[in-house]
């Protein structure tokens, strides 16, 4: 199972980074044609939905163009919501990799559903943390 950091969404959006942009569309489009779906991960979307009310009150984007934004996302992965073993799989993660709080809270979510692969430009990608393949795809 396959899941994608907030930095793919919010690239996939963002004109401003034209080369990023492409390579987040383009995986976007590869992901989403295979089998197995990547999962959504309940802080991602929240990531993503803070970003785009940032561009919102910027006035980048309109009340509707976020409404749409966070509707096609949502269309196109499953959400999974954390459980309480989150916490403890982000506290466990943090201290022996040195992460910071909110990468192992999307490390132990998605060491909880059994994401094998994360796409994102964080948490030193490529890397692999106690199983979870860490890919960039802007390398």
């Amino acid at each position: 199972m396959n899941a994608v950091d907030t930095n793919v969404l919010v690239y996939n959006l963002d004109p401003t980074e034209p080369v990023k942009q492409a390579k987040a569309a383009n995986l976007l489009v590869r992901l989403g044609n295979e089998t197995a779906p990547p999962v959504l991960l309940w802080q991602v979307l929240g990531e993503f939905v803070r970003q785009l009310r940032t561009w919102e009150n910027n006035g980048r984007l309109t009340r509707q163009d976020v409404l749409d934004h966070v509707k096609a996302v949502r269309g196109l992965f499953s959400l999974v919501m954390p459980t309480p073993n989150v916490l403890d799989a982000a506290l466990d993660l943090a201290a022996r990799f040195s992460l910071s709080h909110w990468d192992s809270m999307i490390l132990g979510a998605c060491k909880e559903v059994g994401v094998v692969t994360l796409y994102s430009e964080d948490m030193g990608a490529p890397t692999t943390y106690d199983g979870i393949q860490l890919i960039s795809p802007f390398a």
